[in-house]
């Protein structure tokens, strides 16, 4: 089951213009609605708990992913649904299977099971979870990988992993399709895309068209040396979009955002421009062999440049 993504509208703020703590969830529903009609595949969440540097202050909002996901599954209609991605250091991992099959029962058999390794330490230590060297959290996520493919597609597996078990364990009812798509998110070369070849439905790389060209190749390696048919894989790439009618309408777009602070590089590598110029860049990884884009748009709360940017990106991605 390959994972059903070809446009991925994916929320990373909750801080709105004229959007308080009572609304927030009244223009989650508008934006996600919007990107439904606008020919997106997708909507994904970050699973983080505090928001991260690269997007805000910490202090921003931040929703519960699993909560969100399920709450906006009973106003959408056709998108796929998932984080992207879960921290295995976050939950049992036996536990986020069982989370994300009730969200695949609740959703119509909607639901991705996102999962990664895990990388922001500050907000591990404010919530008192134990942040394991790299080399450990990877075993986490292997052992994440086993569970929930065993959990989703088998009666009553039992899986002995480096640091989790499950024994016999029920997960009923089971996913609608009989399984439920796994995502990794993360490029590195010798665990993660490992992993990906080895456990999943999906990847989701960072990086140029020339680094994601060379990523895709040291998949294919993966593939082969565990005997998997690449094909079986859907190859995503992140990016940011800034989207506007014209050009010119685009660059003061850029221009704004880029003066709240934002890193110089994430400025640089965003997809900025009118709808032909966002669709040569999109064009370009597909080119590469990206077959899906997932991106964040920091103007996510106007509604009218998720459209375009739905109806833009997925004649491109269709």
């Amino acid at each position: 089951m390959r994972a059903p993504i070809s446009l991925d509208l994916h929320i990373t703020n909750f801080n709105y213009p004229d959007t308080p703590a009572e609304r927030l969830f009244d223009r989650l529903v508008e934006i996600a609605t919007t990107a439904e009609e606008a020919g997106f595949s997708s909507i994904s969440v970050m699973d983080h708990l505090h928001q991260i540097p690269v997007v805000g202050p910490e202090e921003h909002w931040m929703l519960e992913g699993n909560v969100a996901l399920a709450a906006l599954s009973a106003r959408t209609r056709s998108v796929s649904l998932g984080l992207l991605v879960g921290g295995v250091t976050y939950r049992n991992p036996a536990l986020h299977a069982k989370m994300t099959t009730t969200l695949d029962m609740v959703s119509g058999g909607r639901a991705i099971h996102g999962l990664g390794a895990a990388w922001f330490e500050n907000e591990h230590k404010a919530y008192g979870f134990r942040f394991p060297p790299l080399k450990e959290r990877f075993e986490h996520l292997e052992d994440a990988l086993r569970i929930a493919r065993a959990m989703f597609t088998e009666e009553r597996p039992t899986v002995e992993g480096t640091h989790h078990r499950v024994g016999d364990v029920l997960n009923n009812p089971r996913p609608l399709r009989g399984d439920i798509p796994i995502l990794v998110g993360g490029s590195g070369e010798r665990k993660t895309l490992r992993l990906v070849a080895q456990y999943a439905d999906g990847c989701n790389l960072f990086g140029d068209v020339d680094r994601v060209r060379h990523l895709l190749g040291v998949l294919d390696g993966h593939c082969e040396a565990v005997g998997r048919d690449p094909s079986e894989i859907t190859r995503t790439r992140m990016a940011t979009v800034l989207i506007a009618r014209t050009h010119e309408e685009a660059q003061r777009k850029l221009e704004a955002w880029a003066a709240t602070g934002v890193p110089r590089d994430r400025v640089e590598a965003t997809f900025a421009g009118d709808p032909d110029t966002v669709a040569e860049r999109a064009q370009a990884f597909k080119d590469a062999g990206i077959e899906g884009l997932t991106f964040s748009m920091p103007d996510i709360h106007d509604v009218e440049s998720v459209d375009l940017a739905g109806r833009t990106l997925s004649a491109v991605f269709s």
